[in-house]
């Protein structure tokens, strides 16, 4: 990634519709309450995301989301992702996702991803997954991303995935208390953990954690910064200024909308080359 010409790097943005797969529509229910509840439909393919970014000057992490066993849709492989990444990688940068369910086969898949496809970290969703990030069933993912030292983002909080459904989808939101990374947290130290999203109803939980090990962060994805929590930006400007990160949620909330929101959040000005560029350098190892 080209860091020297970019005024940011957008560490969660979400890859929508494969152009490698026919589209599943299978549990489109899930998308269209989602569009209620986000007020948006936009669902970009990998390179118009690709062009928007490059348009800005600002660097993206992509990654989709396997939740083929609790959803039982079909994934947008990661390979797809990957090949985007390497085709501009003075942009964009692959995270991978795979279905903790698939245990010791995600472990192989996580792997092959990492060697022979250049993917540089993972994305779990416990609500979406349908799994406690402590379960023992995901450590073999977890071994494989901590043994070549990359970081993992957790969705943390309540999910837009399911509000408004029926029982609201099927979905726990008790699997994304931040809370449960505290074991994840200790039993891999080698593993950068980041914790997606003001963490809402649990930000103190999130803050804590933050706080207390040095592996984990926080994006601030999800919500438009002038409705953060006070606590996260007291944080953000102080204890965890180091490890917070710019991040929108693209495409439901745009980088044009966060950093525009950004300037009447209550950031401190010193601490803003951190969050928007600065952390996310050293979180993905890349150069200065």
């Amino acid at each position: 990634m080209d860091c020297t010409n970019l005024i940011a790097i957008d560490t969660h943005t979400h890859a929508e519709i494969s152009c490698w797969n026919p589209f599943d529509n299978y549990g489109e229910e899930y998308d269209r309450a989602a569009d209620k509840y986000f007020r948006s439909s936009r669902r970009p393919t990998i390179q118009e995301s690709i062009d928007y970014y490059r348009e800005r000057k600002i660097g993206f992490v992509m990654f989709g989301v396997d939740a083929e066993s609790q959803l039982g849709r079909r994934r947008i492989p990661n390979e797809e992702i990957a090949e985007a990444a390497q085709k501009n990688s003075d942009i964009m940068i692959a995270f991978a996702s795979i279905d903790p369910h698939k245990g010791k086969m995600g472990a192989r898949e996580a792997r092959r991803l990492v060697e022979e496809h250049g993917v540089k970290g993972f994305k779990f969703h416990p609500t979406v997954q349908g799994f406690h990030p402590y379960d023992k069933m995901a450590w073999p993912i977890y071994e494989v991303i901590a043994e070549h030292k990359l970081p993992a983002i957790f969705h943390t909080g309540h999910s837009g995935i399911g509000s408004g459904m029926r029982c609201g989808g099927g979905l726990r939101l008790e699997y994304s208390n931040p809370m449960h990374l505290d074991d994840v947290a200790i039993d891999f130290p080698d593993m950068q953990i980041v914790m997606a999203h003001p963490s809402f109803p649990w930000q103190d939980e999130a803050l804590s954690v933050a706080t207390h090990k040095p592996n984990v962060w926080i994006d601030l994805s999800g919500w438009s910064p002038k409705y953060f929590p006070k606590q996260l930006i007291q944080y953000a400007n102080t204890l965890l200024k180091d490890r917070v990160l710019f991040a929108s949620d693209w495409p439901l909330i745009s980088p044009e909308r966060w950093l525009k929101d950004s300037e009447e959040a209550g950031f401190k000005p010193e601490v803003m080359p951190g969050i928007l560029k600065g952390n996310a350098m050293r979180l993905l190892g890349l150069a200065a």
